[in-house]
């Protein structure tokens, strides 16, 4: 696949995902989803346009362990609410009890 069409697509899913973030904001898991497919189309974006420079793959190694960090914290922040709050409802979440 051209670089042109690799752009394309992950644009579009990173559009999607924003759309996803959008319109499904009830649950703190769907935007913690959301918000992890925008990270990864923007991956697929930044290792595509960087595939024709002269490119060694040590940024796609920071960029993936970055991407697993920030997953495995978002996970560990909805245990903590579900353990605190009982459910992930965002609705249910208020500035008063910190």
């Amino acid at each position: 696949m051209s670089t042109f069409y690799m752009s394309l697509i992950s644009s579009l899913s990173f559009t999607m995902a924003l759309l996803a973030l959008s319109v499904q904001y009830k649950h703190f898991l769907s935007i913690l989803l959301s918000l992890e497919a925008a990270t990864m189309s923007l991956f697929i974006m930044l290792f595509s346009t960087a595939n024709n420079i002269a490119y060694n793959g040590q940024m796609a190694l920071i960029l993936i362990t970055l991407g697993a960090c920030e997953a495995s914290l978002g996970l560990a922040i909805l245990v903590t609410i579900i353990r605190s709050q009982g459910n992930d409802y965002v609705s249910s979440f208020s500035i008063n009890k910190c």
